[in-house]
């Protein structure tokens, strides 16, 4: 069974800068994209990032030059780097597994098999 567990979430001041963890487990991911969502009270869920099993990244023009998606498939961990944080970035963020799916569609929850429960970020101003 596959286990996405997300850590590194916190308070942070407009500005500052947070990286995120989604540690998995249960099956080798070296051939899996995965992707990072958010989602801010009363709001639907958010593409944030994603990364296919080649290293490409894909990004919403909303955090594109502030926020970077990397993987390490050794440790079956992806990251995310949130640099100039703004109040608007403030939400629960969910880190999620995809098989056989590549480019744009990475945007799009519904092809997304295996969520993580999510990591609280706030940011105050």
């Amino acid at each position: 069974q596959v286990q996405l567990v997300e850590s590194g979430g916190g308070l942070v001041q407009v500005g500052g800068s947070l990286r995120l963890s989604c540690a998995a487990s249960g099956r080798a991911f070296s051939s899996y994209s995965r992707g990072w969502f958010r989602q801010a009270p009363g709001k639907e869920r958010e593409f944030v990032a994603a990364i296919n099993w080649s290293g490409s990244t894909y990004y919403p023009d909303s955090v594109k030059g502030r926020i970077t998606i990397s993987r390490d498939n050794a440790k079956n961990t992806v990251y995310l780097q949130m640099n100039s944080l703004k109040p608007e970035d403030t939400a629960v963020y969910y880190c999620a597994v995809s098989f056989g799916v590549d480019g744009i569609r990475l945007s799009d929850p519904n092809v997304y098999g295996s969520w993580g429960l999510g990591t609280q970020v706030t940011v105050a101003s």
